[in-house]
Parts: structure tokens; C-alpha cells; sequence
């Protein structure tokens, strides 16, 4: 097979992949069961309004906000989301986390020290299956229920839709290459807690 037609099937494969990632992407499901707490990626206002809101009605025990700015506030979090008792006495706020893998390990740490066993994932629904992979990695065992939000319409009809192409193309690539890495560390015997050493080796050796 030449260079060219090698290059054409990697180019359909990917192509491919994406439209299959594109049209399956979760929606929100009717009923969630009794999952034991909520975890919310920030990224967007619907996000957090959307947790805080499942919160509020009985969801979980509680509720961790992953990935929040060192700045912010609980305060002002619970006047955003519109948060009420249940946000005052069982909201955490996590400020570890500077990305999606980052957010698997704040809260894979947190569901450990509260012994939890499923948990309600909201982020964003074009985010949602980097999210998901993530995060299973990160905490194996543990059950996890998407509850994805999609406020600007990405999802929506995105195939006329330069913006909604450009915002699932980036997210694909961006789940792709996190699939490969964790494949490559669970091939080389590396546990989810070791992928931030195994990249700054990376790193160094680039």
C-alpha cells in the first residue's frame, strides 16, 4: 500500500470516528437511580446550575465542584447556581484540578476518602465520553451516570455549524489522544495515579 493510500484510510478512519462520536453522544438521561454523590466539571454556568439544581431536589449525598478558580468562593458559587441548604451543608469545591484528567483525580481522591461508589457526572455533552474515560480510569469500580448539559446548542445540527465542527473536531482529537495515553499506561503496567509522572517524563525527553 503507498504513502497516499495510507494516509486516505487514516483520513476516513478519523473521519468516520468523528461523525460516529458526534451522532452518539449521551443526552441527559429521565431518572438517575440513587446515585451516592454528584460531581460537576466547571466550564460553563449551565453546568454548575444544572448540578446544583439536581442537588437541591435529593441527588446524592453530595456534591463536588471540580476544577474551581483558587479565587472562588463557595459564596459565590451558591448566588450563581442559586444553591439552598443542602449546597450550604454538602457542597465541596475542588481547586486541584486544571483539566479534564485532573478533574478524574480530584474526584476519584474525594470519592475514596467518602467511600463512594457511583457517582452523577455533569460537564458538558460533547465533553461528556473524554470525561467518562477519565475518569473510569481514574477510579475503577466506581459507577458512573452521565448527566450532560448542552447550553449553546453544540450538539444541535452541528454539522451546519462551523463553531459546533471546530468545538467537536478540537474535543475528538482531545479524546483520542486521551484514550492512547491511558492505553499506553495500562500497557506498561502504569496505575491511573501515575500518568502525571509518565508525562512529565515525556516532557523532558521531548
Amino acid at each position: 500500500m503507498t504513502i497516499v493510500k495510507i494516509i486516505a484510510v487514516l483520513v476516513v478512519a478519523y473521519l468516520a470516528g468523528f461523525v460516529l462520536f458526534a451522532a452518539t453522544l449521551p443526552a441527559a438521561p429521565s431518572t438517575l437511580g440513587k446515585p451516592d454523590a454528584i460531581v460537576a466539571l466547571t466550564g460553563g454556568g449551565a453546568r454548575l446550575d444544572t448540578a446544583v439544581a439536581l442537588f437541591e431536589s435529593g441527588v446524592g449525598k453530595r456534591l463536588l465542584i471540580s476544577g474551581v478558580a483558587p479565587s472562588t468562593t463557595k459564596k459565590e458559587i451558591k448566588s450563581l447556581a442559586h444553591g439552598g441548604a443542602r449546597f450550604d451543608c454538602c457542597a465541596d469545591l475542588g481547586f486541584q484540578a486544571a483539566d479534564t484528567h485532573g478533574n478524574a483525580q480530584e474526584a476519584a481522591g474525594w470519592a475514596r476518602a467518602h467511600r463512594y461508589k457511583s457517582l452523577v457526572v455533569v460537564t458538558a455533552r460533547y465533553h461528556m465520553p473524554r470525561s467518562l474515560s477519565e475518569f473510569a480510569a481514574s477510579m475503577p469500580g466506581v459507577a458512573l451516570m452521565p448527566y450532560p448539559v448542552d447550553p449553546d446548542g453544540i450538539v444541535t445540527a452541528w454539522w451546519r455549524d462551523p463553531r459546533a465542527l471546530r468545538v467537536l473536531q478540537a474535543e475528538y482529537a482531545k479524546y483520542l489522544a486521551s484514550l492512547a495515553l491511558t492505553h499506553v499506561l495500562a500497557d506498561n503496567g502504569h496505575g491511573a495515579l501515575d500518568r502525571g509522572a509518565f508525562e512529565g517524563k515525556a516532557s523532558r525527553a521531548s
